[in-house]
């Protein structure tokens, strides 16, 4: 698969309630989550089958907690990333991600 399967960018990355990059990319390719800065530079990344992903259910805004390699991040995806046009941020890009985790998890799987 040379497409990206997801690809976010200004997303805010943070570990241990500790802001890792405020404007940082989550991007999935190949079987494989990246967490990256704004620069690009690596900052963690598993293959998806060993990522678990899921919404926290105390937050309004459009967040997504992912734990790669043990180590948990919560990544709040920008509304400039959204493709709906609706003025509530909702879910949309966090929603997007856990599906696209989970598609990439069902890829993997059939190989």
């Amino acid at each position: 698969m040379a497409d990206n399967e997801f690809n976010a960018r200004g997303v805010r990355i943070e570990r241990f309630l500790r802001s890792v990059t405020r404007a940082g990319q989550v991007l999935i390719k190949d079987g494989r989550l990246e967490l990256l800065t704004s620069y690009g530079r690596e900052i963690d990344s598993a293959p998806v089958q060993s990522v678990r992903a899921s919404k926290p259910w105390f937050v309004d805004g459009d967040q997504a907690m992912a734990t790669v390699n043990g180590t948990r991040y919560r990544l709040t995806l920008g509304s400039q990333d959204t493709k709906s046009t609706s003025a509530k941020s909702g879910s949309g890009a966090a929603s997007r991600f856990l599906d696209a985790v989970r598609s990439a998890r069902g890829h993997s799987q059939k190989r």
